[in-house]
């Protein structure tokens, strides 16, 4: 007797979590972010599900102040680049969705290319100092981006091979 009670309480518990969980409304709040430049002004369509602000203009903390991109990829740089990432990044980031850190897909909406390449080589000095390497830190559950020693070319192929992605 003692044992169907207890079977029956926990199925009818089972049965309630999940009338609750599939009666719940989920809403998406939509916010537009502007965002200046000093070249143009983007308004970005976004979900409200993250706190890190979109800043162009910030270039990170590190050696690199300038990225220029060519009008076309430089398919050979950026084929080295997948295969860096696949070696060296691909446990912690996924090229188009979230993971352990932040998804690459759509990375020069948000971040400049000199702020990307100064993440990837100076990941230490960035999470100590620059405010979106904080925040995102915060977002991702404070889990740290290694410091892996990448030389600048390794970087620079790896942004390149993320505007493929876009």
């Amino acid at each position: 007797m003692y044992y169907n009670t207890k079977v029956t309480l926990i199925c009818a518990t089972f049965l309630c979590s999940i009338m609750i969980s599939c009666g719940e409304e989920k809403k998406s709040e939509k916010e537009t972010i502007t965002i200046g430049t000093n070249k143009k002004e983007k308004t970005v369509q976004s979900k409200k599900t993250s706190s890190v602000p979109v800043m162009l203009d910030n270039k990170g903390i590190g050696p690199i102040k300038l990225v220029t991109f060519e009008t076309s990829i430089d398919k050979e740089l950026a084929d080295k680049g997948e295969q860096l990432f696949k070696s060296k990044c691909a446990a912690c980031h996924k090229a188009t969705q979230k993971f352990i850190g932040p998804p690459m897909i759509g990375v020069f909406e948000k971040r400049s290319p000199e702020w990307v390449m100064n993440m990837i080589m100076n990941p230490d000095e960035m999470l100590k100092k620059d405010p979106v390497a904080k925040a995102l830190l915060k977002e991702y559950n404070n889990t740290i981006m290694l410091n892996q020693n990448i030389p600048e070319e390794e970087a620079r192929a790896m942004v390149e091979w993320f505007r493929t992605l876009e």
